[in-house]
């Protein structure tokens, strides 16, 4: 968090929380929700302006409900979420954070229904944008080669329960592979107590 911030808390400590405003999209664009956008459940502009995205980055965090926001001086807007607090991508160096932050050593791999891949590292959650899931789906291993997709679309069907399928990042000094599992969105941000839709329901600031 940054000290201006901090120093903005300290002088105004009851400033109202703000709900509905601002949204992360499933592929890592914030998104500025006015009164029209939240009234018809519409995403919202996407922000551009790159001072206010690293301002935003380094202000980002949960608070001890799993709820995530944006510390804008004194107060905190809260995010909601389409799919997970985090958005990864690919570059030459392997995983990136939509805050620019690099994911050199996920812990754990999983699957849903749909062919998504998400990936844990400790507090972070990341769902893989969808624009760079056919590259991520080049480190899938059954044993050492690369599944066949209907030997895939089996196994997200249920099929073949007992084969193991893994994720071996090129990336990494020592090739690491991790177990991959099926799970769903939902699930996985239970799993982490974070919440897509935080605050009240009339989604408004105060």
């Amino acid at each position: 968090m940054d000290d201006i911030v901090r120093a903005a808390i300290a002088k105004w400590p009851n400033v109202p929380h703000c709900y509905g405003w601002l949204a992360l999209d499933a592929r890592g664009n914030w998104r500025m929700r006015d009164e029209r956008c939240q009234a018809l459940n519409l995403q919202g502009d996407i922000i551009r302006h790159p001072i206010l995205l690293d301002f935003i980055h380094r202000n980002y965090q949960h608070d001890q409900d799993g709820q995530w926001y944006f510390q804008n001086g004194p107060q905190r807007v809260y995010v909601d979420l389409e799919a997970t607090p985090y958005i990864a991508r690919t570059d030459h160096q392997g995983l990136v954070l939509h805050t620019g932050k690099p994911m050199w050593a996920p812990t754990a791999a999983y699957m849903d229904n749909a062919g998504i891949l998400y990936f844990v590292e400790g507090q972070v959650v990341a769902r893989v944008d969808d624009r760079d899931l056919t590259e991520c789906l080049t480190w899938l291993r059954l044993q050492d080669t690369l599944p066949a997709d209907d030997l895939l679309e089996a196994w997200l069907a249920g099929e073949h329960d007992s084969i193991e399928l893994q994720i071996e990042f090129p990336f990494a000094s020592n090739s690491s592979r991790l177990t991959l599992n099926k799970n769903q969105l939902n699930e996985l941000m239970q799993q982490a107590g974070y919440i897509r839709r935080p605050g009240k329901s009339e989604n408004r600031c105060g």
